[in-house]
């Protein structure tokens, strides 16, 4: 495993174009794999995670091609998926296992779905535990990897109430959903990302959305729809736009553009919590493309201000806490963050490794089990650095604390950095391009 050091920097400045956003990617391949043709996509984010999605559906019978700078997919068509005794090495990519769960589920498919150490520490039971309601069979632990899953050729419709909004939860339910008779229904506490959706509807498929009286979401899918092979681009991941967005803001004489970044309202989260903080963000130029709205970002050098990051936002930024607490370290006051026990489910503990990494360098922090909280030190106070940060093999930490090093008197180095190639492939030779002073030790 690699090291990477990051030191203070003079200013950044410049336009960034990011990778290609890593949900709409997992989903586009395997949404692609279901309809009956062939389809192009453009801007695949071509990481660690996405491309053992791409390995995974080879396996199971999917002929996916890289052609220049796009990729293509012969979808199978719905419930054309067959065979037993598959593996599916999923790596690190939590997505993509839950995901092919469900397209699994619904397939007359025998699979075995294993990952790497990180991975099969993650639970798994959020969805197994509904698609055993459609009729799969789960042989296992259920709760982690290695897990078996004997797939339904024709799934049972089911009416789901989660007890977590979850993206994954919820797409994988769909994708099981697609080739049963009747409709599938899944009620959410909130709502949840919905590229799914989006991306169903996009390619044809009957779905609708609709808030309950009791300020739950409902969404319900009609089976057996006819997917139109239609060529895809996807947007920049502003998810992984965070960090160069969160850098330019908490380092001085900075400003940055960043290119064709999803906007989508269900991943915004962060971008208005920086604008209540006080960041100096515009997003202009938005349109519409394959589904998804998108626009252009500026983000430059700020003032901020510590406030409550309300529980109802956290599925919206649920990957961008780490890199909001950066920000928070150089907040004036105070910044709370509730309703973030997610976190603690995620690659690894994220509240506590964000904790334990920011209390090295002196930053005060306090956890509940449900929530973070940062006493910021105020834009002009010297933060020594000075330290090493073990990443646990979660890539957001490792990108949030080379970020936070552009800052410091002194470098901090962030040790086992690989899995940054998991969702943000060139992240230090980007990073650097704007002025960062990242260096592979």
């Amino acid at each position: 495993m690699n090291s990477i050091s990051s030191s203070k920097s003079i200013n950044l400045s410049g336009n960034l174009s990011i990778p290609g956003d890593k949900s709409i990617s997992h989903r586009s391949l395997i949404i692609g794999s279901l309809v009956s043709g062939r389809i192009e996509i453009n801007n695949l984010l071509e990481s660690e995670d996405v491309i053992a999605t791409a390995e995974a559906l080879k396996i199971l019978g999917v002929k996916i091609n890289k052609l220049n700078d796009k990729w293509e997919v012969f979808g199978n068509g719905i419930g054309n998926f067959f065979g037993s005794n598959y593996t599916l090495n999923m790596g690190n990519s939590g997505t993509g296992a839950r995901l092919l769960m469900g397209l699994v589920a619904g397939s007359d498919v025998e699979a075995t779905f294993i990952g790497d150490e990180s991975l099969s520490k993650r639970p798994m039971k959020r969805v197994t535990a509904p698609l055993k309601k459609t009729g799969a069979i789960i042989l296992g632990q259920a709760d982690n990897l290695p897990i078996k899953i004997r797939g339904s050729k024709i799934p049972l419709p089911i009416k789901y109430q989660s007890p977590i909004s979850s993206a994954q939860v919820k797409s994988s339910i769909l994708l099981a959903g697609l080739s049963s008779l009747g409709n599938t229904t899944i009620i959410e506490p909130s709502l949840s990302r919905d590229h799914t959706e989006r991306m169903l509807k996009f390619f044809g498929a009957n779905i609708s959305t609709y808030e309950l009286n009791d300020m739950s979401w409902e969404i319900t899918l009609e089976g057996i729809p006819e997917l139109k092979p239609l060529n895809l681009s996807i947007p920049a991941d502003p998810s992984s736009a965070a960090f160069p967005i969160v850098s330019a803001i908490i380092t001085p004489n900075s400003k940055i553009k960043v290119e064709n970044v999803c906007v989508n309202e269900l991943r915004t989260g962060l971008y208005k919590t920086l604008i209540e903080m006080g960041a100096n963000i515009q997003i202009f130029n938005k349109k519409e493309i394959s589904g998804e709205m998108v626009a252009d970002i500026t983000a430059s050098s700020s003032s901020l201000k510590g406030i409550t990051v309300p529980k109802s936002r956290a599925a919206s930024m649920i990957d961008e806490y780490p890199i909001l607490s950066i920000a928070a370290t150089r907040a004036i006051g105070k910044t709370v963050m509730e309703g973030v026990e997610e976190l603690r489910y995620k690659e690894t503990d994220r509240i506590k490794t964000v904790c334990e990494g920011l209390q090295k360098i002196g930053i005060v922090t306090r956890e509940t089990k449900d929530s973070l909280i940062i006493e910021g030190k105020g834009p002009k106070a010297k933060i020594i650095g000075n330290v090493e940060i073990d990443s646990n093999l979660d890539h957001r930490i490792a990108m949030s604390f080379l970020c936070l090093g552009l800052i410091t008197e002194k470098a901090i180095i962030v040790r086992n950095t690989d899995t940054i190639n998991s969702s943000f492939p060139f992240f230090m030779q980007k990073m650097n391009e704007i002025g960062a002073n990242l260096n592979l030790i």
